[in-house]
Order: C-alpha cells, then sequence, then structure tokens
C-alpha cells in the first residue's frame, strides 16, 4: 500500500458517509437521470429525434414555449401522441411501486418485502386471466375490462390479507406477511388454472404477466395519475409516523404514534398505488425493492428522505429500462427489470454481507 493510501473499507465507508450526508446531493442526481432518461426516452427509437427538437416540441405544447426550433408534424406526433405518454407512464409507475415499496419495508422492518407482499401481484393477474376469459367487451375511457378487474383483484386480495392476517400489531408482522404469501399461493392456483383453460386466449394473459407499455395513452395517464401521485405524496407526510415504526411499535406508540391507524393507512395507501400501477402495466418486478433498497444505504433510513427520492429515482429506473425495452425490439419491460434487478440486487447483497454500505 503507498503511503499515505488508505485501506479500502476505509474509504469505501468514508464515501459512504459523505453521501449519507448529502441527501439533497442524490435527490439533484436522481433528479437529473430523470431528465435525462425523458428526453432520450423520447428521441430515441426507430425513428430518432434530437435532443433540441424533443424539448422545444414538449416545451411548445406543455408551455406554448418557441425556443427558434423548427419541426414537422411527424415529429410533433412521434413526440407527443406516442412517445411522451409511454415515458411519463413508465415514470409514473416506477414512482408508485417505488414508493409503495419502501412503505413496505418499512411497515413490515423487512428489506426484502416489495410491493406485490400482500398478494396485489397475484389478484391482479387472476382478475385479468378472468377478464379474458369472460366473454364480455367493455372499454370506458380506454381502459379494458380486463384493466378494470387487474385493478379490483389488487386490491381484493391486499384487502383480504389485511383482513385476514390483522393489523399487523405486535408479533402480527410475520402473521401478515405469511398471510400474504398464503393467499397468494391459492391466486396463483387460480391463475394457473384459468391459464390451463385460456386456449388461444393464453398469449394475453402472459402478456399481463410479463409487463409492458405498449398501450399507454394521455388518457390512461391522466386516469391513473391521481390514483398513484396521491397515494404517494400521502404515504409522503406520513413519514414521521414510518420513522416511528420502524423503531417498533412500543417506541412509536412513546413518540405519540396511533400505530394501528398509521399502519392501516399505510398499508392501504402502497395498496392503492400498487393496484393503479399494476392494473396499467401488468406486473413489472424489482423496481419496488431494489430501488428503496438503494437508497436506503445512500441517505439511510429516515422516511422523509428515503420516499421522495425513492419517488425520482424510480421513475428513473424504470423508464431507462423501458427505453431499453423499445430499442431491442420491444419486449416487455417486466422482463427487462427481471434481467437488470435481479443480477443487481444480488450483488448488493453480497457488498452488505462483505460489510460494505457503497
Amino acid at each position: 500500500m503507498a503511503a499515505g493510501a488508505l485501506p479500502r473499507d476505509l474509504e469505501v465507508h468514508g464515501l459512504a458517509a459523505w453521501v449519507r450526508a448529502r441527501p439533497l446531493v442524490v435527490g439533484l442526481a436522481a433528479a437529473a437521470i430523470l431528465l435525462l432518461t425523458l428526453v432520450l426516452g423520447v428521441g430515441l427509437g426507430s425513428v430518432r429525434i434530437g435532443p433540441t427538437e424533443t424539448i422545444a416540441v414538449i416545451l411548445s405544447r406543455t408551455f406554448g414555449l418557441d425556443i427558434g426550433v423548427t419541426w414537422t408534424p411527424a415529429t410533433e406526433a412521434i413526440v407527443w401522441e406516442l412517445r411522451l405518454p409511454r415515458v411519463l407512464t413508465a415514470m409514473l409507475i416506477g414512482c408508485g411501486l417505488a414508493v409503495a415499496g419502501a412503505t413496505f419495508q418499512g411497515l413490515l422492518r423487512n428489506p426484502l418485502a416489495d410491493p406485490y407482499v400482500l398478494g396485489t401481484a397475484s389478484g391482479a393477474a387472476v382478475g385479468a386471466a378472468i377478464a379474458v376469459l369472460l366473454p364480455i367487451q367493455l372499454v370506458l375511457v380506454e381502459f379494458g375490462l380486463l384493466h378494470g378487474l387487474a385493478f379490483i383483484g389488487a386490491l381484493g386480495s391486499a384487502w383480504l390479507v389485511f383482513r385476514l392476517g390483522g393489523k399487523g400489531g405486535a408479533g402480527g408482522l410475520t402473521r401478515l406477511l405469511l398471510t400474504g404469501y398464503a393467499v397468494g399461493s391459492v391466486l396463483a392456483a387460480v391463475l394457473t388454472m384459468a391459464m390451463y383453460v385460456s386456449g388461444v386466449e393464453l398469449r394475453q394473459i402472459f402478456s399481463f404477466l410479463l409487463g409492458g407499455l405498449g398501450g399507454s395513452s394521455w388518457l390512461r395517464l391522466l386516469v391513473a395519475a391521481p390514483l398513484i401521485l396521491a397515494s404517494s405524496l400521502l404515504i409522503m407526510t406520513r413519514g414521521r409516523s414510518l420513522d416511528g415504526m420502524l423503531l417498533g411499535d412500543a417506541a412509536a406508540r412513546h413518540l405519540g404514534v396511533d400505530v394501528g391507524r398509521e399502519r392501516t393507512i399505510l398499508l392501504a395507501l402502497a395498496s392503492m398505488a400498487t393496484a393503479a400501477a399494476v392494473a396499467i402495466s401488468g406486473l413489472i418486478g424489482f423496481v419496488g425493492l431494489v430501488v428503496p433498497h438503494v437508497v436506503r444505504l445512500l441517505v439511510g433510513p429516515a422516511a422523509h428522505r428515503v420516499l421522495p427520492i425513492s419517488a425520482v429515482a424510480g421513475a428513473a429506473l424504470l423508464s431507462a429500462a423501458d427505453l431499453g425495452a423499445r430499442l431491442v425490439g420491444d419486449v416487455p419491460v417486466g422482463v427487462v427489470m427481471a434481467l437488470l434487478g435481479a443480477p443487481f440486487f444480488l450483488v448488493l447483497l453480497h457488498r452488505s454481507r462483505s460489510g460494505y454500505e457503497l
């Protein structure tokens, strides 16, 4: 080792301490990456559009600003009607899943919890499969029966787990997790039977299970955005309660937190955000698992830091993954997230076991 050089573990921990003391820097970096993915996501594709044209079209259509750049009607249609709704939908879903994941991890005091821990994924999948099997065609504001039953199935499964597993009070968190696993297993069996009898409709069910944003539109975005954004913002306003429950129920009560009421509200809000996201995109994994975990390593466990930064980072991650999915042949974004998220999470677990925080 050269004279004056620090050991690797001291360098790593020193960097971790520097970053953790500056959550604003982490948040600004995540926001910059989010803006970059917005411009790249709208500009790149089978027809490439330059960054200046992309920004000009967005500013013109959104704020009526003219920055002196010209573009063709075809370019405007591609940017505004096709790509921008899809990119914003990816960001919305990434935000909702990341905030929900951070909430479940805090409530259950388990870093491996994700937005689907209460069986919302299985419930949504069963709802979608039932919609495919029903000989009914129903479309309302661009939402079909599949989206509606997926939303109902996701919320219904979360409600059932909550009712059967209790409110997760003292000694009840494990019961809640086990109930979620049991209900999810039953729903998975129902889904398997539905897939077995679906015949030619099997492809549509698989499409929902793999997750995708191909059907994104302004109208779907406007319907889903209030549910996801309102749930996420309301969760953020309860950061103090979430911090208290991280210390345990007794400590939270000592701090003046109504544990039963706050846990019920937070579980309901996180389930709502997850259900709304799943209803318009299908099942997309690892966003709500990896993002809060990474953010917590960077800025510490405080909810008032983790929740907003997770929202921005989750939006950036899923929009980048969707861009990659489009560039490699429009594969399902859920597949891309699995290929990216699983190895990344394994690396994080390995580094954590090795004693490094970053």
